[in-house]
């Protein structure tokens, strides 16, 4: 049976790439596309679809709390995250908000149709790495970083900070606030015991995060 599929990816390109790879395989359907969060959401409740292929970061509503919502209102719906972000934090996390997969878009042309195709048989697509993570997060054994600890949204923030972009700017590519960006900024140093955004730079090098840095706008 044919399975229907929406991608939701502000990048027109990105879309089109994800059409072009799965054009040649009769057994999907790509039935929709969007290009924020919200457009999603709507497109989800007036129709139904078997998998979604979701950017993690898109304009409007996105990440971990976008995911909430779709498998709060769609549980039935497969939630595939595709980001630019590598799988250190949102993999994870995006996991147990309810997605069935995470595939980071530098592997998109080689493993996407895998990735769709587990969906489509009901499984789940995840590396060894984000399944040893997910196991040991579990069992508490492990010191948990505390980079984790951050909400999404302090992630994001943390990341730009880390890239030296102010609170303008961060305000600005995130639709923010200033009041809302240093509310923020606040609570990221207290969580990771930061005094400065020298410290925030420091920490994320320490903690292998640039690669994350270079890509936080999508």
């Amino acid at each position: 049976m044919t399975k229907s599929i929406i991608i939701a990816d502000d990048h027109p390109l990105i879309r089109e790439g994800f059409k072009h790879i799965l054009a040649s395989h009769p057994a999907y359907t790509i039935a929709a596309e969007t290009a924020d969060g919200h457009e999603l959401l709507a497109a989800v409740r007036r129709d139904s679809y078997d998998i979604a292929l979701v950017d993690m970061l898109m304009p409007g509503k996105n990440g971990i709390e976008l995911i909430q919502q779709l498998h709060l209102e769609k549980p039935e719906l497969r939630i595939l995250v595709i980001s630019s972000h590598k799988e250190d934090i949102y993999a994870v996390r995006a996991i147990r908000a309810g997605a069935s997969g995470y595939l980071c878009k530098d592997h998109a042309i080689s493993e996407l149709v895998h990735a769709v195709s587990k969906l489509a048989q009901g499984r789940m697509y995840i590396t060894e790495d984000v399944a040893e993570e997910l196991a040991l997060s579990s069992m508490h054994t492990t010191p948990v970083k505390q980079h984790s600890l951050l909400s999404d949204r302090e992630y994001q923030v943390f990341l730009k900070l880390a890239s030296g972009k102010t609170i303008t700017e961060i305000s600005e590519r995130l639709n923010l606030s200033l009041k809302t960006v240093s509310t923020y900024k606040a609570r990221i140093f207290q969580k990771l015991s930061l005094n400065s955004v020298y410290d925030v730079c420091r920490y994320a090098l320490e903690h292998n995060l640039l690669d994350q840095v270079d890509n936080s706008s999508g």
